[in-house]
């Protein structure tokens, strides 16, 4: 039932208000706005309060784990073997408006305990003091790493009094100490293959069993919180956005940068309805005021600050939940479930109910920002509990105004654990073996928690002892969960054989067969190459489409496999994520496999268009040379497909066309145009040779010393600032934020980005050729100087080729809209033209 306005609450509404100063004026939104829905101060609830306060699904109950003053601002946590809970104490958050606190070594890790065994925490210990922000926790290695900007430190307690002693640096760039605390490092996990991801970073880790870590570059994923799947498939969120998947190990998708990293795969947007349905009125968030903000009833419409998913692995649920996703959003004080499904190889989710939710309270402090399996088979929650939850950096004229007026800045030094389980069940924690011999057993738990932690054990001693019963188990069991992590625990022991792999290359779990041809990759080098890829080929007729695409993975871009791939391509090529794994590895071997799929008439014409535009890409005139001799070749529907691709990147709507010198005019152009005269005029306009008409070599002006040195900050800023929406590579993510490589946003006039980043950008708008509704947050806060870096660096990296930004036009830019408050859109950013005088910037109130 959703939430409606009593009249006398109506007769309170639309009382117009100026704000108080916000922290930061250029990132405040408007400061005369209107409070649609004037409440009074919500009351602090106590636990016992809050638990008859939740509206949980019918079937399930709530209970209390942990509440103050047993713990204090909780934000995340994580189960050690033993049944202990490290919690992330993050007290120095946000005091009030001002951010009070943050320089403050108030941070705690502490540790919990359930003495008696009742279920509920009644042991607390400060396992590490006085850190300042800390961001997360992970239980590994005899202790747990702790992520306290701009350090991932291992902490021990080597005399077993719950309080660390000894410390071991990790990495000294996790985060930055001076950086937004929204958009840091967090929520490390050791996935099922024995790397640990984080949210917001681009390293993973690896312990060894020797005790020494590894670290290597990966993919930036969402915004706060990780999660796996039971297949060890990676899932995260940002916050307007609930879920998004990879399908396959990212680093795949890095081979080949004639193709961009592909929606379909890695940061596949799982969920694509935003919609959230509070129980009671939401209107503390951070932009309210905007339209369609706010439901007429004064509820959340839309997901604002999405974090800490979890997918349900335990086994005290009901089978219908296994597999589903639990969501916090905090912004609207509830906890949604997606049904999750899969369909050839694709992932995607919907609300488990129609306008209502899993957990929801009236409660504007219940804050969930994270969600977890635990060891019992219970869904966990941390809750931060508190009022303000947006910080300083971000916080609207808007919301200072309700936090003030409705008195949310106190109290702090709150927070509750709760655990959500059926009616009648009785959890249990499981206790896992000490004993190496015990823990391969319970790599076959019912309970993904157990599995996980069995299997982190195992990996960390590497005891050569257990590899028998870990073979034995990855040979013989049925249960597929079984079967994956044994096999994954013998990788991380460096013990899987081509026996052991070989024997699950027949198994029913279409999961387990993917796994094993990954862990097979080793055989494909030297000498055993040719051989190893004619075991493999028999999976291009596997049932399974995961399956398929594992093959096209591991086999892409080794040249005794091309046969294969081009086997996949032609029965494949209209499936999307199969098409994506052949291209994956192909770099510089494209035309080849080519030549050998446009001979087929059952090939796939996206395939055939999908490889001529990585020809292209590339860009070198010999081989595109060859590209368009073997067009000429072709007749008919072939022809036009390779033509489509060689002019796919020209077709798309202000896009920059790349030109590619060849040393000398084509004749095949002159066949071409029969038939496809439109196509071969827009490739025609893509190449040059010595005596065309206009011919110039293509020459990039230098950066100079300056130039080159906001470029190189730039490139840090971006990590810092952007790369968890746009990726490392600039290519953004489908569904949530445009691609910065060759975008004709960026290649355009320099005064966009800078505006952009000032006042932000609310869509719709067009990026080559591709439609997006948006609303990118301005960091109008950012220096002149940090601005100017961080566009230079976006115009002059990924095949970008534009001018540098001067912290001079940032100034001038900045000056000539100070006032602005309202986002920009996209027409008024292609009629934007800087106003200047003899005299230097004038005023241009348009422009505000």
């Amino acid at each position: 039932m959703r939430f409606r306005i009593s009249p006398l609450a109506i007769l309170s509404l639309a009382v117009t208000v100026v704000s108080m100063e916000a922290r930061h004026p250029t990132n405040a939104g408007p400061e005369d706005f209107e409070i649609k829905f004037k409440l009074p101060p919500p009351p602090v609830l106590s636990p016992e309060e809050a638990l008859k306060s939740f509206k949980v699904e019918p079937g399930f109950r709530v209970e209390l784990v942990a509440a103050e003053p047993l713990v204090d601002t909780p934000i995340a946590m994580s189960w050690d073997e033993r049944g202990r809970l490290y919690v992330v104490e993050m007290r120095g958050y946000m005091h009030d408006v001002d951010g009070a606190g943050e320089d403050q070594p108030l941070g705690r890790i502490k540790l919990l305990e359930d003495t008696n065994g009742d279920g509920r925490m009644d042991k607390a210990t400060v396992f590490v003091d006085k850190l300042i922000m800390p961001r997360a926790v992970m239980a590994v290695g005899g202790g747990a790493i702790v992520s306290e900007p701009p350090t991932l430190t291992l902490y021990r307690d080597t005399d077993n009094d719950g309080v660390a002693d000894s410390k071991t640096l990790v990495a000294s760039d996790y985060a930055r100490t001076d950086g937004q605390p929204e958009h840091m490092a967090n929520s490390p996990m050791w996935a099922m293959d024995n790397w640990i991801y984080s949210s917001m970073h681009t390293k993973r880790f690896r312990y060894r069993a020797d005790g020494a870590w590894l670290s290597e570059p990966t993919r930036s994923r969402g915004q706060y919180g990780m999660t796996q799947d039971n297949a060890g498939r990676l899932f995260y969120n940002s916050n307007s956005d609930f879920l998004r998947g990879d399908l396959a190990a990212d680093f795949y998708f890095t081979r080949n940068s004639n193709v961009g990293t592909p929606a379909t795969a890695i940061g596949l947007q799982v969920v694509k309805d935003q919609a959230v349905w509070p129980q009671g009125p939401t209107p503390g968030v951070n932009r309210g005021y905007e339209k369609n903000g706010l439901r007429p009833d004064g509820t959340l419409a839309k997901s604002t600050a999405t974090c800490g998913p979890v997918i349900y692995r335990g086994d005290l649920f009901p089978a219908a939940y296994q597999g589903n996703a639990f969501i916090p959003e905090p912004a609207a004080n509830l906890v949604k479930r997606f049904l999750v499904a899969e369909k050839e190889g694709i992932l995607s989710a919907d609300n488990a109910y129609q306008e209502k939710e899993f957990l929801t309270s009236p409660d504007e402090r219940f804050r969930p920002v994270n969600a977890y399996n635990g060891p019992d088979g219970a869904l966990y929650l941390v809750d931060m509990y508190r009022g303000i939850i947006q910080h300083k950096g971000f916080l609207t004229h808007y919301l200072v105004a309700n936090i003030k007026e409705r008195k949310l800045e106190q109290p702090i030094g709150m927070g509750r654990i709760y655990r959500i389980v059926p009616n009648g069940a009785k959890p249990k924690a499981t206790t896992l073996p000490q004993e190496s011999a015990g823990l391969v057993a319970m790599l076959a738990h019912g309970n993904g928690h157990i599995r996980d932690t069995a299997q982190r054990l195992l990996v960390e001693r590497g005891d050569a002892a257990t590899v028998l019963a870990l073979k034995h188990m990855a040979t013989n069991d049925r249960s597929g969960f079984a079967r994956l992590h044994a096999l994954w625990t013998l990788e991380g022991m460096g013990a899987a054989d081509a026996a052991v792999l070989t024997a699950n290359f027949a198994f029913d779990d279409a999961k387990v067969r993917g796994a094993a041809i990954r862990l097979a990759e080793p055989m494909l080098v030297g000498a055993q190459r040719a051989q190893s890829v004619q075991v493999l080929a028999k999976f291009a007729e596997d049932p399974a489409t995961e399956v398929r695409m594992q093959l096209a993975l591991s086999l892409s871009g080794i040249p005794e496999a091309t046969p294969v791939l081009a086997k996949l391509a032609i029965r494949d090529g209209g499936n999307v994520v199969i098409r994506d794994a052949v291209l994956s590895g192909l770099k510089g071997q494209e035309l080849e496999l080519l030549a050998l799929v446009v001979k087929d008439a059952a090939a796939d014409k996206a395939m055939v268009s999908a490889l001529a535009q990585s020809v292209m890409k590339e860009g070198r005139g010999p081989r595109v040379q060859t590209l368009l001799e073997l067009a000429a070749a072709q007749r008919g529907v072939p022809q036009a497909a390779v033509l489509q691709g060689m002019t796919a990147a020209a077709s798309a709507k202000g896009a920059k066309q790349k030109i590619v010198t060849l040393s000398k005019e084509p004749v095949e152009l002159a066949s071409l145009r029969t038939g496809n005269g439109a196509l071969v005029g827009k490739l025609d306009a893509q190449l040059t040779w010595p005596g065309k008409a206009g011919f110039v070599e293509n020459a990039v002006k230098p950066l100079n010393a300056t130039e080159q040195a906001l470029f190189t900050k730039g490139k840090q800023l971006y990590g810092l600032y952007c790369v968890g929406c746009h990726q490392p590579n600039g290519e953004g993510q489908a569904g949530l934020a445009p691609t910065l490589a060759e975008s004709e946003w960026v290649l355009g006039p320099p005064e966009r980005l800078p505006l952009i980043i000032m006042q932000g950008l609310i869509g719709p708008i067009t990026v080559k050729g591709q439609p997006w509704e948006l609303a990118m947050p301005p960091l109008g806060m950012l220096p002149d100087e940090d601005i100017a870096a961080i566009t230079t660096y976006i115009r002059r990296d990924w095949n970008n080729a534009a001018s540098p930004v001067s912290v001079e036009m940032v100034k001038s830019l900045r000056a000539a809209t100070e006032g602005r408050t309202a986002s920009w859109t996209g027409p008024e950013l292609e009629k934007f033209k800087l106003p200047t005088e003899a005299g230097g910037v004038k005023s241009a109130s348009a422009l505000k």
